[in-house]
């Protein structure tokens, strides 16, 4: 069980909001916890420092691009990067310097996986620099994919034949809890278990951590399979749960 860091980039900041109030409509109130004084190169510098690999920058929304750049720049092949990456700009992203691009709504049309479009994205980036975001939300007592800002429902449910299809396609993958994203409300411990038990390949928690008793309970979930990152509750992101505790703790 290894941390994978994160720099969530909105309006060209690094921030941590809750994702469920993350929209492109413009018709109701981001939700932020946190804004950071500090530059997204300092954040990427830290984790470079404290040799943290396979960390994540997810640009939220438009006019991210160029702190984005900055944080690659400053860890090269350091750092993945995701949020509106598609055919005609996954290669620009990795020789800006991305270890790997993350990729989820450009590979769903009208709520359904499009192969054709998955497919022309591993002949074009290889598998090996393809990470698929399966974030997903609860429905009716099951998992599903969710796409655009995670407010529109996939047919596609996160399950062992979903996993098991979709790892051939990819060197990992990253997966949000996303009913509890951002709210420091405590993990999805049936979602890491599905993770657990299916995935074959590297595989990414991201949701609800707020305390080393989480990231334990991470652990005994996910059988010590499964990666984790913490936004919100991160001191450096303004929370209490201190960041060098948990590099410590997984180191």
């Amino acid at each position: 069980m290894e941390f994978r860091p994160c720099i969530d980039l909105h309006d060209g900041r690094v921030k941590q909001i809750v994702g469920s109030t993350l929209d492109d409509s413009n018709t109701r109130a981001v939700e932020t916890n946190f804004e950071s004084e500090y530059e997204p190169a300092w954040y990427a510098k830290m984790y470079q420092a404290d040799g943290l690999t396979g960390g994540h920058v997810i640009m939220l929304g438009q006019g991210n691009d160029t702190a984005a750049r900055n944080a690659l720049q400053a860890y090269p092949g350091g750092l993945q990067v995701g949020g509106g990456i598609n055919a005609a700009n996954a290669l620009e992203w990795l020789d800006a310097g991305a270890s790997q691009v993350i990729v989820t709504s450009w590979v769903f049309v009208d709520g359904k996986l499009d192969m054709a479009r998955l497919e022309q994205l591993v002949v074009l980036v290889n598998k090996e620099r393809l990470v698929l975001d399966l974030s997903c939300r609860s429905r009716d007592g099951k998992y599903y994919i969710v796409t655009d800002r995670w407010q529109t429902f996939t047919s596609m449910e996160v399950n062992a034949a979903t996993l098991n299809e979709l790892s051939s396609y990819c060197s990992e993958f990253l997966i949000h809890a996303v009913d509890v994203e951002g709210k420091q409300a405590g993990i999805d411990k049936e979602l890491i278990a599905i993770m657990a038990d299916s995935c074959d390949i590297p595989t990414v928690y991201a949701g609800g951590v707020r305390s080393m008793a989480d990231i334990e309970l991470i652990g005994q979930a996910g059988i010590n399979r499964i990666d984790f990152t913490v936004g919100s509750a991160l001191d450096i992101f303004g929370g209490t749960l201190p960041y060098r505790q948990v590099v410590e703790y997984c180191s």
